[in-house]
């Protein structure tokens, strides 16, 4: 069996932003909690039979105590956090293991739950969901894997070292050396962190690494808030798109579809993509699948991004590289390293492929 693992606090952040505002009959915001619920739904209809969803009952910690940075509830929307506990009871209702989080956190309860899953025989595969970079030192081999279900990519322990250039155990020092904004740590500033992370995780280096401007004064994330940050490289994909567009003879480029795996890079296409010829986007991700194929002609060319192969191989005949997201200086960007399709041979219609693109996550 496989043993699947969600972080509940970072799907109802998550939701909570990318949802359009829902309120119940007594007027009470429930966005989030429908979101989750149909995220883990989704899971259960793609066939995963052991389930358990780690949750903040409360955002403090022990933590707190060891370092007087550490992240709090300040500043959380009330009308986000008022949907924590809802959200427990609906996952209970769903027939899932919940683990509400009290003096511990959401990513406690999810690594205890991969280290005990592990060690069954009769386990074939533990799957953390979450991209949080805290679960890396969790990873094992293929056996313990993370999950990010927004882009549907799985990093192994290869993974792992491929994106941050430390194995597993060492991501603990690794985050502790380069801070980790999400929890208040700072890290060493600039080239400091730098030198020190090679000096002590002898990690293979290529600088630079960070964007020229932001190098002296440290990450590349300094002063930009955190949903702002994720549009970083957005303009990159589009001029990378509208040269796969170009790239095609004139005839597939005047009914040519542009799919997008996450509604994040849909976005980015519907605001620059114009400029530059391109139809607007579609994607099945989040509340983006509501508007549906909208003016996508049936056996025309594709161009997707950020889907797998194997997937857009079930509805198209032939799908070929065009090559991947790439951004300036070497910068990670949640885009970074995307695949680009072209796709041709449409095997069935737009109508009824639409139900297998919709995700939520």
């Amino acid at each position: 069996m496989k043993v699947h693992l969600v972080d509940g606090t970072y799907e109802l952040f998550r939701h909570f932003f990318g949802a359009p505002s829902h309120r119940n009959e007594a007027g009470q915001e429930v966005a989030a909690v429908r979101g989750v619920a149909a995220s883990v739904l989704q899971l259960l209809e793609e066939g995963a039979t052991h389930v358990g969803v780690a949750t903040d009952h409360v955002i403090e910690s022990f933590r707190n105590d060891l370092w007087p940075g550490y992240k709090t509830g300040e500043g959380v929307d009330p009308e986000l956090w008022s949907q924590a506990w809802p959200l427990e009871g609906v996952l209970l209702a769903l027939g899932v293991v919940v683990w509400p989080m009290v003096e511990l956190e959401a990513d406690d309860a999810l690594a205890s739950a991969a280290a005990v899953a592990g060690d069954e025989q009769d386990v074939e595969q533990v799957l953390i969901c979450t991209p949080d970079k805290d679960l890396g030192q969790c990873v094992h081999g293929s056996r313990i894997v993370q999950v990010d279900r927004r882009k549907r990519t799985v990093i192994d322990e290869e993974g792992v070292v491929a994106k941050f250039g430390v194995a597993p155990s060492s991501i603990p020092d690794y985050l502790a050396l380069v801070g980790d904004k999400a929890d208040g740590f700072p890290g060493l500033a600039g080239w400091v962190a730098l030198m020190v992370v090679g000096a002590v995780l002898s990690l293979p280096l290529t600088l630079p690494v960070l964007p020229e401007s932001t190098l002296p004064s440290g990450s590349w994330e300094s002063g930009i808030n955190k949903d702002l940050s994720a549009t970083v490289g957005w303009r990159d994909l589009v001029d990378q798109v509208a040269q796969t567009e170009r790239a095609l003879p004139p005839a597939q480029r005047a009914h040519v579809v542009i799919l997008a795996g996450d509604y994040g890079a849909a976005g980015a296409l519907d605001l620059w993509g114009p400029a530059e010829g391109l139809p607007m986007a579609i994607s099945g991700h989040n509340t983006y699948w509501w508007w549906g194929p909208a003016g996508a002609r049936d056996g025309a060319t594709t161009i997707a991004v950020d889907l797998p192969r194997s997937f857009l191989r079930t509805f198209f005949a032939h799908v070929r590289p065009a090559g991947s997201v790439r951004t300036p200086h070497g910068v990670w960007t949640e885009e970074r390293d995307d695949p680009i399709w072209v796709c041709q041979g449409q095997t069935r219609s737009w109508t009824q492929v639409w139900p297998s693109l919709r995700h939520y996550d």
